[in-house]
């Protein structure tokens, strides 16, 4: 499969765990090997560079030896913030963001999000039953409405997404793909599929 050198992948690991038990869910291992590294490992195949979004543990992250980016905005304001303090310190004009806690993505997530995108300055995953926000291809000149609408107190990913005239792209079958690992429960499940 051809990478596209032309994006970067970013793994969003900069949240609170709050669901974990306040633990950092990116480092939680998953058959031996954190949940990051399961989801920079897929990346890595798929795009020109990888970066981590991290707000705690960040020489542990630095050690998979991709750059760790903290939010430029404090208290944890969630996905978005992680995405602008990546889209405002990174050169690159795409970038793929997907959390840590999605171990299974598909090895053509990239190549499909940026074959659909056509003019959008968006795409993000729908699996047929939903859509995944957080999985998502960004153009660089998101920059300047998505620091609008963090500083207007929003947080939400869809509407930001639906705000930029971009749109889902159909992985219908593929929901175990974009399953997210949100409990220690349901992190024990998954030790026993694989």
């Amino acid at each position: 499969m051809q990478r596209l050198t032309e994006v970067t992948g970013v793994v969003l690991a900069g949240g609170r765990g709050s669901r974990m038990g306040g633990s950092d869910k990116g480092l939680a291992l998953l058959n031996g090997q954190p949940l990051f590294q399961h989801v920079l490992n897929a990346l890595r195949l798929q795009v020109g560079d990888v970066v981590i979004s991290a707000n705690r543990n960040l020489e542990i992250y630095q050690r998979s030896g991709a750059p760790v980016i903290q939010d430029s905005m404090s208290d944890y304001q969630g996905p978005l913030a992680g995405m602008l303090a990546v889209i405002e310190q990174t050169e690159s004009e795409w970038l793929l963001f997907c959390p840590c806690d999605t171990p299974n993505i598909p090895e053509d997530l990239a190549s499909r999000l940026w074959q659909a995108r056509e003019n959008a300055p968006a795409t993000w995953v729908n699996d047929g039953q939903r859509d995944h926000p957080s999985v998502a291809l960004l153009h660089r000149s998101l920059c300047l409405p998505l620091t609008e609408y963090l500083h207007a107190g929003e947080r939400r990913v869809m509407q930001f997404l639906l705000s930029t005239g971009g749109h889902a792209v159909s992985f219908d079958g593929l929901a175990d793909c974009f399953t997210n690992i949100n409990t220690l429960d349901e992190l024990s499940r998954w030790q026993k599929k694989g």
